[in-house]
């Protein structure tokens, strides 16, 4: 983990989209631990192991997977999510395909599922002003129009380059999902706080709703016709592998996004936080 100083941080952006805009005055940050990567399968297994835990895809028998798809030859909204029966953290491209790799993010899990990571270990799952506050790394939000890359062109984080969905060029070395910590860490030495995949957070989503950055899931649900979300609203951040400059544009660290609690996807995760000092609700 890496200690993050206490500060205070105004969340947001006038740069980016409505429900980012600053809303009241600075947030003041308790100085606080924090994974340097997202959490990977091969921690979440041992987790498993040590307690026998299933997850709630597991229990369900689905989740809901990417599969790389043209709008145009479907009637479906977000035809590239398919609500795939096998599905889980451990074969989160499905039955018959590669099994989850040890060093990448875990994914296919819920929010009740990551709490339950976070508890084993005696850590939460970060606020949003805690993990926004992380994420600047000491620096500032970023602007809507600018892709991360460095002074060379190089990307600087795993999104998607190209147009989505249909073309991706793959500068960044991978076509989904990268181990954790190819790229350059924060000015706090945290990596991968954009891109990769979606970040849980510990508070609900409030405030306006833009359309779905990379889809709409439940729209897999739907065609599934398998059981209706009914788990709250959470606030996710970071964006994820799927983030398109011609699509999302999430791939910043004030971007923000409501995610169903129920909803295993493949491609949101989690870190876990240890704060200095407990706040309510803490498993400590």
């Amino acid at each position: 983990m890496i200690r993050v100083p206490e500060g205070a941080v105004r969340l947001g952006s006038r740069g980016g989209y409505p429900d980012e805009a600053p809303s009241g005055e600075a947030v003041r940050v308790d100085a606080f631990w924090m994974d340097r990567t997202e959490v990977t399968n091969a921690q979440f297994a041992e987790f498993v192991n040590a307690t026998g835990y299933t997850t709630q895809a597991e229990r369900e028998g689905a989740a809901a997977v990417f599969r790389a798809q043209s709008v145009a030859a479907s009637a479906r909204p977000s035809p590239w999510w398919v609500w795939l029966k096998g599905a889980n953290w451990r074969l989160p491209e499905g039955p018959g395909r590669t099994p989850a790799r040890p060093n990448e993010p875990v994914v296919m899990v819920t929010y009740q599922d990551a709490l339950a990571y976070a508890h084993w270990l005696g850590h939460d799952l970060p606020t949003e002003a805690e993990w926004e506050y992380a994420a600047q790394g000491g620096g500032s939000a970023e602007k809507i129009g600018r892709e991360p890359r460095d002074a060379k062109g190089r990307p600087v984080a795993n999104y998607w380059q190209g147009v989505f969905p249909d073309i991706n060029t793959k500068e960044d070395g991978y076509a989904a999902v990268a181990p954790v910590g190819c790229y350059r860490r924060n000015g706090y030495g945290l990596a991968d706080m954009i891109g990769n995949v979606w970040e849980l957070t510990r508070d609900r989503y409030t405030g306006p709703h833009q359309a779905h950055g990379n889809g709409d899931t439940s729209d897999a649900v739907d065609a599934a016709g398998a059981v209706p979300r009914a788990g709250e609203s959470m606030v996710i951040k970071g964006g994820s592998f799927l983030c398109a400059q011609n699509y999302c544009l999430r791939y910043r660290v004030s971007a923000r996004h409501a995610h169903e609690s129920d909803m295993p996807t493949s491609h949101v995760g989690f870190r876990t936080v240890l704060r200095e000092r407990p706040k309510n609700g803490d498993n400590r």
